[in-house]
């Protein structure tokens, strides 16, 4: 057997099982979504074996896109659990064969209780289909285990169709960048959604600033002691007139200038790129890394321009972002 090859066999299966369940969407698909966007209470997702898997990464997806979701095991419900379902929540069962016996002794008590079942499985003529309101059948050619029996191919597409019902709702709820960083305030994603410039910038002392009728050789010995390879240009108000860098003072020593003979004034850049405190830390560092010539160091300026602080680049990377 070739490894390789066996690998992308597998691939090209699940990949034909999607193709197949995009080209056999029904108007149950459409229900579902509607069915969960207008629910006032959560969804709840059940399973057993690999689908109780499967609906484990589903309940999770949906919450943090913006759905109230909970995973109920169907084994555990039978045992005390069930009581998690409130009379206002629709269930989610997945079940490639439709025919577990924990899944629909449970589904059982819960249509006896008025949820509104939505399935999702292989075959469109089981007991979970008789038990469900809704259908959302998913029509695979074959599992990609080499037996045709293990679960594999569809839970592949069950998983999909998951991420796209949360994802549906998601947009049918509008929700925004914020309303995601609320679920999502740990790791990186959640730097990169909360994070602003303010909680990464260097400021009050640490803030390299020098007044614009400073001698040239004060600023020299600031840059020095900053140690960030700039410093923000002023006026006697503290706002911004420019920006003097490592790069800026190399181009005079190149020009052959004597750069003790020059004003500050001289040596600066008059229109350096500037970024605000409020501004989020991530897109300001995709704004540094996507600039022609590389920048390393921006100044943070308030809305009347006045000089609050410096991020360098390596504050950005530093942050986990």
């Amino acid at each position: 057997m070739k490894i390789l090859e066996e690998i992308a066999n597998v691939l090209d299966i699940e990949a034909d099982a999607l193709r197949s369940v995009r080209e056999n969407l029904t108007d149950a698909f459409e229900k579902a979504v509607e069915v969960i966007a207008g629910c006032s209470g959560q969804v709840c997702v059940t399973g057993i074996g690999k689908s109780g898997i499967i609906g484990v990464k589903i309940a999770a997806t949906l919450r943090s896109t913006g759905t109230p979701a909970v995973f109920l095991h169907a084994s555990e419900a039978m045992h005390g659990d069930v009581g998690m379902v409130g009379p206002q929540d629709v269930v989610l069962a997945i079940g490639k064969s439709g025919e577990s016996q924990e899944l629909n002794a449970l589904l059982r008590i819960l249509k006896r209780n008025g949820n509104v079942i939505i399935s999702i499985t292989s075959s469109s003529r089981s007991a979970m289909t008789e038990l469900s309101d809704v259908v959302l059948c998913l029509p695979i050619p074959r599992e990609a285990c080499p037996l045709n029996l293990a679960p594999t191919a569809s839970t592949t597409a069950a998983l999909a169709v998951g991420d796209a019902i949360a994802v549906t709702l998601m947009k049918l709820k509008n929700i925004s960048v914020d309303q995601f960083a609320m679920h999502h305030p740990g790791g990186q994603i959640g730097r990169r959604l909360t994070l602003t410039v303010e909680d990464i910038m260097r400021k009050g002392d640490e803030n390299p600033v020098i007044f614009v009728a400073a001698p040239v050789r004060d600023m020299l010995v600031q840059i020095t002691a900053f140690r960030v390879g700039a410093i923000s240009v002023t006026n006697e108000s503290g706002h911004l007139l420019g920006l003097v860098t490592d790069y800026d003072i190399r181009k005079v020593l190149e020009s052959g200038r004597n750069i003790l003979e020059l004003s500050i004034a001289e040596v600066m850049n008059k229109n350096p790129l500037t970024v605000s405190d409020q501004d989020k830390a991530f897109e300001v560092l995709e704004l540094l890394r996507s600039q022609k010539k590389p920048i390393a160091v921006v100044p943070v300026i308030a809305s009347d321009r006045r000089a609050i602080g410096m991020v360098h680049l390596h504050d950005l990377i530093s942050a986990g972002l």
